[in-house]
């Protein structure tokens, strides 16, 4: 049987504070730490949070600042973190493209990055076609990952990733900063089917667990670029296709 899902977006980071999207790579800011804090005693008070058996965090240090503030207690657990490059956001620029992992394995040691993909960080090689900025290449990305949480034997996980990957590629749904829903998989009748999630009444209701996101849906893949925006003129200085 599928594992429920738990999907949280990221803490307030240096880019969505400062709207500079240039950022690289950017920490958490005071702000997000506060909003970790509230992250984490909604999950430590929810039934299916406390039964989780893996964290998986896109490889990029404003989610994994995340969920290292806010399932420490998972973690003293014994439950582990493992960091999947097929959850990190959508787009090319420098906020949204992570560091070398050398460099993350030693900042994050409690952090398992050995199943990352070795063309992480590259987005935009022929080598890395799969984390392209297209509709093509985000929702294939987004159908791998599923793939992967169906097949694992847990009954829960957390997966700690970013706002516009989640809502137009993995879920239909909004998230706001440190806010999460919780899915099942729905069910089908065979593989070409795709795999789709079904949000629990709990959180589609009041949008999310902390009630800080907006609860219309919205289409999949319905923002996303045929062709790569972030090489129009002025894309980078403007955040065109990000998904804010």
């Amino acid at each position: 049987m599928p594992p429920t899902v738990i999907l949280v977006r990221h803490a307030q980071a240096r880019h969505n504070a400062e709207k500079n999207f240039t950022i690289p790579d950017p920490d958490l800011t005071e702000e997000g730490h506060e909003q970790c804090a509230e992250l984490r005693k909604s999950l430590m008070e929810n039934p299916l949070a406390q039964k989780a058996e893996a964290t998986i965090v896109s490889p990029l240090r404003r989610t994994i600042q995340t969920a290292l503030r806010s399932v420490d207690w998972l973690i003293e657990k014994g439950v582990k973190i493992e960091a999947d490059a097929d959850w990190q956001e959508n787009s090319a620029q420098p906020c949204d493209t992570g560091s070398a992992i050398d460099e993350l394995t030693k900042e994050f040691p409690m952090v398992d990055f050995s199943k990352v993909d070795p063309v992480f960080p590259d987005k935009t090689s022929p080598a890395a076609s799969k984390y392209h900025f297209t509709k093509a290449a985000i929702l294939n990305r987004a159908q791998s990952a599923l793939k992967r949480l169906y097949a694992r034997p847990e009954k829960i996980i957390i997966v700690v990733s970013h706002s516009a990957f989640l809502r137009l590629a993995v879920s239909g749904y909004w998230y706001f900063n440190a806010d999460y829903r919780v899915f099942d998989f729905a069910p089908m009748n065979s593989i070409e089917d795709g795999f789709r999630l079904e949000q629990h009444q709990s959180t589609r209701e009041k949008g999310g667990g902390l009630g800080r996101s907006w609860i219309d849906p919205i289409v999949l893949g319905s923002e996303l670029p045929e062709e790569d925006p972030d090489k129009e003129p002025g894309a980078e200085s403007n955040g065109i296709g990000r998904g804010y």
